[in-house]
């Protein structure tokens, strides 16, 4: 099956022209009135990714939520497994693999200034039930030769490294699994040794990168969520003084001030970054605020909150973690919080799905351990199941990821662009593949009706892409097992929704055009409209005013007024019910209650018709033979579904 493309064809491509004669670090990074600036005092958008997985495992990042409440508890079931020996050794590959030179070299590709890395206090020093000495600290070199080599990556590449201290000495929130907080033993705010580990930590850090501007700042603690004065108050979100973190957070500051007095320090509200209540006014003239964005709406709203901090206090604005959801709405949140000129590290690089940069896949083997960890399946053997976890570690290696250019696209280019680009291109003869649709917004490549998960906002968990395979657009796409298919399909596609691919033909002349369509007998008449454009190749007026505007394709003329007037350079588009003065047209509908399928074309004869096997599930059948004309050249290729309920493996022009 062949998926993305691999990121090891393209690693070095964009880096070949990097050398001795690129720019030099500008200087620390630092606070000047409300913007973070360099050292020369131009002001720096960072953009940037976190590197969650590598020092701290979040269970739903190995889609082992339902069998563990986080990493301490994977590495138990590890354990029990292959022993802590092999546990140790598994753990060892897993960093030596999952975050390398080559990732970064890749962020630097793709255009990133700024990584944030997650610290796990105990790669650094050990948990205070377990120092010889109560009250001291042993320092343990595995983080800090981590992060030695990280930033030695960083400063190479130009980008700016952020410390992100995201599991505290006892864990600093309810929401365990983000902390790897043990509630069997006191939390980083039931215990003042905990607090003093972790300013203890602090120092140890600033003693050691302090003198580095390629260090962006210290992000002090990821993430509180904590109720200090209400415990009911579970992630102290209604929190309203914040005493305890703004006392710890003074503590830890000092104590970088005695060593370091450079860097610019990010802090994080309460209730998961969000809640600054009692936190300021600031305490140092070199801070800046952190806060998290998820699942909500990316209007001005959203922000005003923090935008009203910074106007009040005239302090800086870092948005330092976000993600976890649509192309849609990553393009919309950055293009958002840069307007206001905001700083943005997105979350995380990589984990198993489709919505991060990088995506790494279970070996096989894996099932069957979750399997036994849910009580659904037998023990695997030590032998056994250390092989599937090694195999796990160098799987999450970035030779082994899949690279997921959309999601990049929509980070970068379609934040500032609403053209279209061909995402696979096809020379015809060819099959156009269903889910190879052009890269580009919701509007210009494709349009979907569900194009983001809106949860914190609306209340409603909804996925976009309902398969949650290939691609994180709203185009649901799914595994596809027909013969001839590239491997998935579209699927649950919806009236009025539509996909755009970008073909070339070599040669003009007639070709035969045919479509591979499971149908579903129990949804209403579907049909695709092809429009072959009047011989000045142009698509009508409304249609393509609608592409150019950004309108759904079936937009009515008069809801496109003023936008602008555009020719295309192709001569065939398969568009839309505003395309109808066009001068020839095919109409292909599905009539689930007769079983058939209609061609319906002004130049073809009225008994073009095929029979579509009604059984459920309704097999994959090739439908709509026919030829059309099409001029040699480039041309975009739009696929429209009048009243949707099918599925779609790809359009074969031959």
């Amino acid at each position: 099956m062949k998926k993305a493309t691999r990121l090891s064809l393209i690693l070095w491509v964009a880096l070949a022209g990097l050398g001795a004669g690129q720019a030099r670090c500008q200087g620390f990074l630092h606070r000047e009135g409300d913007r973070i600036a360099d050292g020369r005092h131009h002001e720096v958008i960072l953009r940037g990714i976190g590197l969650g997985g590598w020092m701290l495992q979040e269970p739903y990042m190995l889609r082992v939520a339902g069998v563990a409440v986080n990493q301490t508890q994977i590495r138990a079931r590890i354990s029990d497994l292959v022993g802590p020996e092999k546990t140790d050794a598994f753990y060892a590959s897993w960093r030596a693999h999952q975050t390398t030179r080559a990732d970064i070299d890749s962020l630097a590709s793709w255009g990133f200034n700024a990584v944030r890395v997650p610290l796990h206090f105990n790669l650094f020093t050990l948990p205070i039930d377990q120092e010889p000495v109560p009250g001291r600290n042993t320092w343990l070199p595995t983080g800090f030769t981590l992060l030695d080599s990280l930033l030695r990556w960083c400063r190479v590449d130009h980008i700016y490294l952020i410390l992100d201290l995201h599991a505290a000495p006892g864990g600093q929130g309810n929401d365990i699994a983000i902390s790897d907080r043990d509630k069997q033993k006191p939390s980083l705010w039931q215990s003042p040794y905990n607090q003093q580990k972790t300013v203890a930590l602090w120092r140890k850090l600033a003693e050691r990168y302090g003198r580095d501007p390629w260090i962006g700042g210290y992000d002090l603690l990821n993430e509180t969520n904590w109720g200090f004065s209400d415990p009911a108050d579970e992630h102290g979100c209604s929190e309203k003084d914040n005493g305890p973190l703004r006392s710890l957070l003074i503590r830890v500051t000092d104590t970088i001030r005695a060593v370091d007095k450079q860097h610019l320090i990010f802090i994080e509200g309460n209730c998961w970054a969000n809640n600054f209540h009692g936190l300021l006014p600031p305490w140092d003239s070199n801070m800046a605020v952190s806060f998290h964005k998820y699942w909500n709406y990316n209007d001005q709203a959203s922000i005003q909150g923090v935008i009203d901090l910074r106007t009040r206090y005239n302090i800086p604005l870092w948005l330092g973690e976000s993600g976890e959801n649509s192309n849609t709405w990553t393009t919309d949140a950055i293009a958002l919080v840069e307007s206001n000129h905001i700083s943005w590290t997105w979350w995380p690089l990589k984990k198993a799905g489709v919505n991060n940069p990088l995506e790494f896949h279970f070996p096989p083997g894996w099932p069957d351990i979750i399997a036994y960890w849910e009580g659904k399946g037998p023990k695997p053997s030590a032998t056994e199941a250390y092989a599937v976890l090694m195999q796990l570690a160098s799987g999450s290696s970035v030779a082994r990821n899949t690279y997921h250019k959309d999601v990049i696209d929509a980070m970068f280019r379609q934040v500032h662009s609403d053209k279209t680009l061909p995402f696979q291109p096809a020379s015809i003869p060819a099959r156009v593949y269903g889910a190879n649709y052009d890269l580009g917004r919701n509007g210009f490549a494709y349009y979907d009706l569900d194009t983001a998960n809106f949860r914190t906002s609306n209340g409603i968990n909804a996925p976009w892409n309902r398969g949650g395979y290939y691609r994180n657009d709203g185009v649901d796409i799914t595994l596809c097992t027909d013969t001839g298919s590239m491997g998935y399909a579209v699927t649950d596609i919806e009236p009025g929704e539509w996909m755009q691919y970008t073909v070339r033909v070599p040669r003009s002349g007639y070709y035969t055009v045919s479509y591979r369509v499971e149908a579903a007998p129990v949804e209403p008449i579907h049909r695709h409209r092809i429009v072959q454009p009047s011989s000045a190749d142009t698509p009508s007026a409304a249609a393509a005013a609608n592409a150019t505007a950004g309108l759904p394709a079936n937009t009515p003329a008069g809801a496109a007024a003023g936008a602008a007037r555009a020719a295309t350079n192709g001569n065939a588009a398969l568009l839309s019910d505003a395309a109808y003065a066009a001068p020839s047209w095919q109409l292909l509908d599905y009539d689930p209650v007769r079983g058939e399928a209609l061609l319906d074309e002004r130049t073809l004869p009225a008994d073009a018709a095929m029979l579509v096997p009604g059984a459920s599930p309704a097999p994959w059948v090739s439908i709509g033979k026919h030829r059309i004309y099409l001029k040699a050249g480039v041309h975009h290729l739009r696929i429209l579904a009048r009243a949707g309920g099918f599925n779609f493996s790809y359009i074969a022009i031959e």
